[in-house]
């Protein structure tokens, strides 16, 4: 049994820190700092990533990435090969019964030894379409991508996955969107994307396609919130006046988001664009306002300079002469007569 005189007594309370007046100054602690996770990259560190942009070190666990970028495989034409191997396997046969009929073994062993080469040669064969590669894999590694079309003979006893390099292109759904003024607005986008990379596209992500169709929704997203949809300062791009420069800042997005999974952006267009129901007939109002007070601007300056090439034009060929209070009244009913939204009716003044 253990004495316990081996143990040492904790002090029932803490000793007090010396007071302020015996010189005590508490010590200064350092911020702590957590050990860099083993594995993970030598220049991880906590940054805060710009707006938009795809972060490239993740965040929250040890950096774990399927770093591989795609590289050929061997490959030949395979027609010939495809004869040879037909002509082998037609040998093969021919020696194995040809050594059961005379009692050889040795024979019908050839024979079996050439059917299984044959059968080798048979797995190394594979047919690729034009648009399309064979992404090679040996025992679970990657031996590399085969992108020529046709009958091909590569490395024997590999999966070969196709992977299509076509172009691709959907339309997102209508999403509703605050823009930069937090107006509710409903866009939609046109993403035209192909496959650059195949190691990538099928190895750093589970479903290339669902990844670039929801990476573009969130990049459409944070570029329709960062304008306004109309009526924007000078300088400053709007979603409705500068759709070109918006679809531009749209690829350029969607593709920095989706390089991880070897996909390239070929194009991105705004295929819808509208203010969100419950405020579009109040934005219809504003913009009827905006045309109308447009409308009305050009009618006075218009009416004004009628008014003065009248005055002008009376006082240069001496048809009148008028007072100061003659020319206000006649400038007062001119700009009503120009400016009124309805139809003038003349008075005629007859002094009777």
């Amino acid at each position: 049994m253990t004495s316990q005189s081996q143990f040492e007594q904790a002090p029932q309370h803490a000793p007090s820190p010396p007071l302020a007046e015996e010189g005590y100054q508490p010590p200064v602690t350092e911020p702590f700092a957590y050990p860099a996770a083993a594995g993970s990259y030598p220049d991880q560190s906590l940054q805060v990533p710009e707006p938009g942009i795809a972060t490239a070190t993740p965040v929250g666990h040890e950096g774990v990435r399927v770093n591989v970028e795609e590289r050929p495989a061997w490959s030949m034409p395979g027609g010939a090969a495809l004869v040879g191997l037909l002509v082998l396997g037609l040998v093969a046969v021919g020696l194995g019964a040809f050594g059961a009929v005379i009692s050889v073994p040795l024979v019908t062993i050839l024979g079996v030894v050439l059917f299984v080469a044959m059968y080798v040669g048979l797995t190394s064969l594979t047919v690729i379409q034009p648009g399309e590669t064979k992404v090679l894999q040996f025992l679970g590694g990657y031996v590399g991508t085969i992108r020529r079309p046709g009958l091909q003979l590569t490395t024997p006893f590999t999966t070969k996955r196709r992977v299509s390099v076509k172009v691709n292109n959907f339309e997102t759904h209508e999403l509703k969107v605050n823009d930069l003024a937090g107006n509710p607005v409903n866009i939609a986008a046109i993403i035209v994307w192909q496959v650059s990379d195949t190691a990538k596209a099928t190895f750093a992500v589970e479903n290339s396609q669902h990844f670039v169709e929801v990476q573009a929704e969130a990049a459409l997203r944070h570029v329709a919130s960062t304008h306004p949809y109309d009526n924007a300062d000078p300088g400053e791009e709007s979603l409705r006046g500068s759709t070109e420069l918006v679809a531009a800042e749209l690829a350029q997005e969607v593709a920095a988001r989706v390089a991880i999974a070897g996909i390239e952006i070929v194009e991105a267009r705004i295929s819808s664009l509208a203010y969100a129901p419950e405020i579009a007939h109040a934005m219809l109002q504003r913009q009827q306002a905006a045309a109308v007070i447009a409308a009305r601007s050009m009618i006075v300056e218009g009416a004004v300079g009628m008014v003065e090439q009248a005055l002008r034009r009376l006082e240069t060929d001496s048809v009148v002469q008028m007072d100061e209070e003659r020319k206000a009244q006649m400038v007062a009913n001119l700009l009503l007569v120009l400016c009124g939204d309805s139809r003038a009716t003349p008075v005629i003044n007859t002094n009777s």
